[in-house]
């Protein structure tokens, strides 16, 4: 017969034991009462596996109820940027989503207006601007309104801000097809603290590059010159003004202690195609401040750079100019020239400001995109009808193809003129350059 003891060991593995009771029904069956006793332990073998088995699968169960709990639950559902707390912006924090371009296609195809680069999304950040944007986008910036999709539930969507997630919209056939909007981005947290949105929407150029022509501008076209109100006389008989000199203004209606630019009208600028004005060279004199309404007004010289004079005119400091626009081709063909460039410099490049003798009436408006070429020089062909010229004097005249150079945004735009900010340059860039539709 096995003794008790052994069965025990057997049946209750390590440091487990049995209880008070069960020792006690094995110590009074006697040794002809094996097959009780075998059952016994058995049956405590059972408890023993069944109780660890139960606990395991309690912990599996649990974890499974949880996955299947984090699944159910929906996702963070995204806010609008105007209606975004301090205390989810904090949480949101700066995580800008741009997935690689091998992630977001995952096998599709792209639309051939799309940049193969183009990210699948892409949290817009403070100092971005649509011109930007649409290049990461898309082949040809100028092409956004075609893609763009405008939700009509969205507080101004064509304005796009700080914190609005961009994100690419696929078609049946896998290829990109849309750029859509998702305002703001942050997941709703209670309780909330309400704020006003900081971040006005983001301009279509760097307002950096073009705030100082726009306050003090040096090509003045010739509508601007003829409505402009000008210096009639100075008063204690001066013939020129300088800081601190008042000055008489006719045709100025103004508020008083506004500011004035005081700008000199010098050198007219020629339509090269039929000779005619179409703008003149602007030199800054000073800052007028009105001291008396009236017409004429008063006000007073300050901030000189140079001698003001008689017949100078006067041009707000506010520009009138927009700077939410969307880039965009023109309606009609145009072909021009670059007439004149700011700060008179002999190249030109990356964002510099020119003039071009196409305007309104010529299909030209604010955010048209326009082509750069280089006008092609002309060469003399010293080798035609198969011989060599040794001199160049009577060797026929050849004009080689214009070639590519940059491209041109338009700010600003006047019945035959309009100003453009270089937003691209490959080549440098000269007056008389040709400008046209892309």
């Amino acid at each position: 017969m096995i003794p008790i003891t052994f069965i025990k060991a057997r049946l209750v593995p390590g440091p487990a034991k049995m209880s008070d009771a069960a020792e006690l029904v094995l110590a009074t069956h006697s040794r002809h009462s094996f097959l009780w006793v075998a059952v016994a332990g058995l049956a405590v073998l059972a408890l023993i596996t069944a109780a660890g088995c139960s606990s395991s699968g309690s912990r599996k169960q649990d974890g499974a109820e949880a996955t299947s709990q984090a699944r159910a639950e929906p996702a963070a559902e995204a806010m609008p940027a105007d209606d975004l707390t301090a205390t989810e912006a904090a949480t949101n924090g700066d995580t800008a989503d741009v997935s690689s371009a091998e992630s977001s296609a995952q096998g599709s195809e792209r639309n051939a207006l799309f940049n193969p680069s183009a990210p699948k999304s892409y949290t817009v950040k403070r100092g971005d601007t649509l011109w930007d944007i649409s290049t990461m986008f898309l082949r040809d910036p100028w092409l956004w309104p075609e893609v763009w999709y405008v939700n009509p539930q969205v507080e101004n969507p064509h304005l796009i801000y700080p914190g609005d997630v961009l994100a690419l919209a696929y078609g049946a056939d896998g290829k990109a097809t849309q750029i859509r909007l998702e305002r703001g981005g942050a997941a709703r947290l209670n309780p909330r603290l309400r704020s006003s949105p900081l971040d006005g929407a983001i301009p279509t150029l760097p307002y950096s590059e073009i705030a100082a022509f726009l306050a003090r501008p040096t090509v003045l076209s010739a509508d601007d010159v003829k409505r402009a109100p000008h210096v009639l006389a100075f008063r204690d008989s001066h013939m020129i003004g300088g800081s601190g000199v008042d000055i008489y203004v006719r045709d100025l209606e103004s508020a008083q202690n506004a500011r004035y630019n005081v700008m000199h009208v010098g050198d007219a600028i020629r339509d090269p195609d039929d000779g005619k004005v179409v703008g003149y060279q602007g030199i800054y004199t000073a800052t007028a401040i009105v001291t008396q309404g009236g017409n004429p007004a008063k006000a007073q010289l300050t901030d000189s750079a140079r001698e003001t004079l008689e017949g100078d005119r006067l041009f707000a400091t506010d520009s009138d100019v927009p700077l939410n626009f969307v880039p965009s081709a023109p309606k009609s063909d145009v072909q021009g020239r670059i007439i004149s460039v700011v700060d008179g410099v002999e190249l030109i490049g990356q964002f510099q400001i020119v003039v071009i003798n196409r305007g309104k009436q010529h299909g030209v408006d604010v955010g048209n995109v326009l082509a750069i070429d280089q006008a092609g020089e002309v060469v003399r062909d010293r080798h035609a009808g198969g011989r060599l010229r040794t001199g160049s004097t009577f060797a026929p005249k050849v004009k080689l193809p214009n070639e590519r150079a940059g491209t041109l945004l338009v700010f600003k735009a006047f019945d035959r003129v309009s100003y453009g900010l270089i937003v691209g340059a490959s080549s440098p860039i000269r007056i008389a350059d040709v400008v046209r539709s892309p």
